[in-house]
């Protein structure tokens, strides 16, 4: 069950990119995820994670999927619509003294437009409390510099896994 409060500040949200690609700047939202999100999630997440999975030899087709079902809970995540397109996900799992970003995915067409930072600024924003966000990036993942340029710094690491802390944001007095 989700802490008292996190459905309320999940909410359908919509923002301008300010990335524009060719003139065109992308038009993206933020849904509440169901069950029927699942499949396709795991599909997207098998697509993007596959290069730096198989760069590290633990590329398995059925267990990368497996593993996000068996982790996927709909509460704590939201599908990234891109236009009217589902193109990614993003799960913020509370715990008792962090919020876990996990199960960020976008769509390989949509990356490299900004749109990931802005959903990842969004979503830390929108679940803004006491707690530090917390994620773990594979080694040697592009992704890691996304999470670097909007506030997380090392934490630790393993063989396959970098972990990534941003403290919490104190508001302005």
């Amino acid at each position: 069950m989700a802490p008292t409060g996190f459905h309320r500040r999940v909410v359908l949200t919509t923002a301008r990119s300010s990335s524009c690609i060719g003139g065109m700047a992308s038009e993206w939202s933020l849904r509440p995820s169901n069950g029927s999100d699942a499949q396709w999630l795991a599909e997207l997440r098998a697509e993007v994670m596959r290069p730096d999975l198989e760069r590290l030899g633990r590329w398995d087709p059925t267990r990368v999927r497996q593993r996000f079902l068996n982790a996927f809970n709909p509460a704590h995540t939201l599908v990234i619509q891109v236009g009217l397109e589902d193109a990614g996900g993003i799960t913020v799992r509370p715990g008792p003294d962090s919020l876990w970003i996990e199960h960020f995915y976008l769509q390989a067409a949509h990356q490299g437009r900004g749109i990931g930072g802005e959903v990842l600024r969004q979503v830390m924003a929108t679940h803004q409390d006491h707690r530090a966000f917390r994620l773990n990036v594979l080694q040697g993942s592009p992704a890691r510099h996304l999470y670097e340029r909007n506030g997380f710094t090392f934490e630790y690491e393993d063989s396959i896994d970098v972990f990534l802390v941003a403290p919490r944001q104190v508001p302005a007095s």
